[in-house]
């Protein structure tokens, strides 16, 4: 199998990228006119809530479903004119994983290598090297049966970089894995940034977002609503921010915190036992908070001061926590 030339500057491009499904109900617009781009290299992460058109959108990059309308070029193939060779030139691993319970480890790389052109000879040698490079060599003749849930996420990726692809798209990649199965696995993404591949990423964990991915961007009802790195994201949020809380009694509080002249902005989740306040500095706004509420006869259960968060990006783009969508 030829390998393409390293491609540089954009490795992924979409221009309107949409998808629309026919329901009983009518029509339901999942992605609605996507526009972002991914330098050769990154590591990009996909944020967004259930039902958001994150997987809608890496699978349409993925060629497993067809753009109702948009364009897109995916390592220099046009993803609606020139599919196979997307395909040829990206690594897929979805979220499920696609390994035989009764194959080995060695097996299922070396039938993939093969599905892509190799001899049995080169397929043979390049299972060998992924499974060294994945640690997995002590486990190639077993069944994958036998995996524990971290081999067999590695084993997934290994299927999915065999061909040795320009880009190679992860969902969910630590789904379900302890955090020590998640911490290799992060090594193992990193490592393949290092060899030049660009990952595309979609993840639940805000903190495997914030630690793993050069840029981000956050989808919402079928749009993008932000891009940029963690960084930049995070300074969106302006000031501190402050969690008090109020068991019940987010109304009392939600109305006495907003007439203060430091709070920037302050909201209640659904539930209402939590009142989330943005201000400019924290550390000075937090006495004059627990004095106001004093005064007022409203004692609060419990309050925090911290620097803002990708959940703190999430809640203000989209309305919604992240963290608890996950949980």
């Amino acid at each position: 199998m030829t390998s393409p030339t390293p491609i540089r500057g954009t490795m992924i491009g979409t221009t309107d990228l949409r998808r629309t499904f026919k329901t009983r109900g009518g029509s339901v617009e999942a992605v609605a006119g996507v526009d972002l781009h991914v330098e050769a290299g990154e590591i990009f992460g996909f944020l967004g809530p259930n039902g958001a058109g994150k997987t809608t959108t890496l699978r349409m990059l993925a060629t497993l479903i067809t753009p109702t309308a948009g364009e897109a070029t995916v390592a220099g193939a046009d993803l609606r004119r020139q599919p196979q060779l997307v395909r040829q030139r990206i690594g897929y691993v979805p979220q499920g994983g696609s390994t035989d319970p009764a194959e080995t480890g060695r097996g299922e790389l070396v039938l993939q290598g093969r599905l892509y052109g190799m001899t049995k000879g080169a397929a043979e040698a390049r299972a060998a090297e992924v499974l060294a490079t994945l640690d997995l060599e002590a486990a190639a003749d077993r069944g994958t049966g036998t995996y524990s849930g971290g081999m067999r996420r590695r084993l997934d990726v290994g299927l999915g970089i065999v061909h040795q692809p320009q880009v190679l798209f992860l969902d969910e990649p630590t789904t379900g894995l302890d955090p020590q199965a998640r911490a290799r696995m992060w090594q193992e993404i990193e490592r393949l940034r290092e060899l030049g591949t660009t990952v595309f990423l979609t993840t639940h964990y805000l903190e495997e977002a914030d630690a793993l991915c050069d840029r981000l961007a956050i989808i919402d009802l079928g749009r993008i609503v932000a891009e940029g790195t963690s960084d930049q994201l995070k300074q969106r949020v302006a000031g501190d921010v402050v969690t008090i809380g109020v068991d019940g009694a987010a109304a009392s509080v939600l109305s006495l915190v907003e007439s203060l002249p430091f709070v920037r902005e302050a909201s209640h989740d659904a539930e209402g036992g939590l009142v989330r306040l943005y201000v400019d500095r924290g550390e000075t706004a937090v006495p004059h908070l627990l004095r106001s509420l004093d005064a007022a006869g409203l004692a609060p259960t419990s309050i925090a001061l911290n620097k803002p968060s990708l959940d703190d990006v999430f809640l203000r783009q989209t309305g919604r926590s992240l963290r608890e969508e996950a949980a």
